[in-house]
């Protein structure tokens, strides 16, 4: 059986598209949340179980009002006193390990907390600018083609200017065509220079994303008290995306007879917004399938 790995399931068609990376960071905030409920619960129950052994303590070594004339009763109570001073004993090392797990979830919580920021910056970074520089090869586009047409109408007002007499007319139509040509290619260098960086900027944001599916599954690997690989299993069946990422932009020439084909892995249009709404999860962690832990327990044997 294959295993389901983040960098091979969250990708998008679409290259302005951040749904996948979207769902991860959606995913790892959950996580965090717990995290945190978690390491609440464990420090609440410690006070609560100290609270205790400290009443059972004072129970214990209370002295009694009188004196007990009868040895045996003496006796049992002798023994039922330390047999709660035990118990509160052990309620107060409870306590102990209780705060002792809930430091090592707090350490845990925020040695992911840097890691996290850290790759979060880098992808925001890496997404601002490749929608920057996909409006600029679009624009790019744009101008190439409007340069293109501004060609063709000055070919054609030449064609039609072959009859005139007037020299200065047939001159100034002349000027226009060399002129529109010069633009026509200036404007398709502009626009193979943007789509040589756009590419470039592409190939970029694919490594950073695989970079931070890899690093987000080490956080996963990390919860040794979890199925491991169950649970990746489960968020990827449940969330993912897809498995192919966007094709490059490629070059259209003004003039090939495909010039009107949208290419492979091109958006709609140039759309800068970050991101939309997350989505909402199908499942919850109540789920049966989800975060399975196997013989854990919070006490030091």
């Amino acid at each position: 059986m294959t295993r389901s790995l983040f960098k091979g399931n969250f990708w998008s068609a679409d290259i302005l598209s951040t749904i996948g990376y979207d769902n991860i960071i959606q995913h790892l905030n959950n996580g965090r949340k717990n995290c945190k409920e978690f390491e609440d619960f464990l420090k609440e129950r410690a006070a609560i179980e100290e609270r205790y052994g400290k009443d059972l303590l004072n129970l214990s070594r209370k002295k009694p009002c009188g004196q007990s004339e009868i040895n045996t009763l003496k006796r049992a109570l002798e023994v039922f006193k330390q047999q709660v001073d035990n118990v509160a004993q052990c309620h107060i090392q409870l306590a102990q390990s209780l705060r002792e797990e809930a430091r090592k979830m707090e350490e845990f919580r925020e040695k992911q907390k840097l890691q996290r920021k850290k790759t979060e910056l880098i992808m925001d970074a890496i997404h601002k600018q490749k929608s920057l520089q996909f409006k600029k090869t679009m624009d790019a586009k744009k101008n190439y083609e409007q340069k293109c047409r501004d060609k063709d109408e000055a070919e054609q007002a030449v064609s039609r200017s072959a009859n005139l007499v007037n020299p200065k007319q047939q001159e100034k139509l002349f000027v226009k065509l060399a002129t529109s040509k010069t633009a026509v290619e200036d404007s398709d260098k502009a626009y193979m220079l943007h789509i040589g960086t756009l590419d470039k900027v592409r190939e970029e944001w694919q490594s950073e994303h695989i970079k931070a599916c890899e690093m987000y599954e080490q956080v996963r690997k990390s919860l040794e008290m979890c199925s491991i690989q169950r649970d990746i299993e489960y968020f990827v069946n449940q969330r993912k995306t897809g498995q192919i990422p966007p094709a490059p932009i490629m070059y259209e020439n003004f003039y090939s007879s495909q010039k009107n084909a949208v290419p492979a892995g091109k958006a709609t249009g140039p759309n800068l917004a970050r991101r939309g709404p997350l989505p909402i999860p199908k499942s919850s962690p109540d789920d049966p399938n989800y975060s399975l832990v196997d013989d854990y327990s919070l006490l030091y044997q």
